[in-house]
């Protein structure tokens, strides 16, 4: 599985999905995510903490984004963002107490490749219907 850094080097490539606020909130993560892999000792914590908050927010939004257009995937989609924040969860209480070697594994084993799934497969998806969505589009 690529590292955030290779996962950011091969953002345009890879993970521009054509929504404007989805890129660069998906670009924001990656950043994050890297920042937070290469902290040390306590600012792993809180860099941990910071990307947590900026995940809430950014599967928040998403989730109000697919409520909106009526999304049709939107429980399946929503589980799938429920089911990392709580993984996310564990990991950043564990690791604002100082331990952090089981979320620093997780953060580069499982989150990134959580990541480059969903945002090619149920992202990519989303975007394609929110394009549909927006007024003036055919099917809007």
């Amino acid at each position: 599985m690529p590292s955030p850094n290779d996962m950011l080097q091969c953002f345009e490539a890879s993970y521009t999905l054509g929504n404007a606020e989805m890129d660069k909130t998906h670009h924001e993560f990656l950043v994050l995510c890297l920042e937070t892999s290469n902290a040390q000792g306590a600012e792993f914590g809180e860099k941990f903490k910071v990307l947590f908050e900026h995940t809430s927010q950014h599967f928040a939004e998403e989730e109000a984004w697919m409520k909106a257009t009526s999304y049709p995937a939107l429980s399946e989609h929503r589980a799938n963002h429920q089911r990392t924040l709580g993984d996310m969860d564990r990991f950043c209480q564990r690791a604002l107490t100082g331990r952090g070697a089981m979320a620093r594994a997780w953060l580069s084993d499982n989150l990134m490749s959580w990541f480059d799934l969903h945002a090619k497969t149920m992202d990519s998806a989303l975007a394609a219907h929110l394009k549909l969505k927006q007024p003036g589009s055919q099917d809007g």
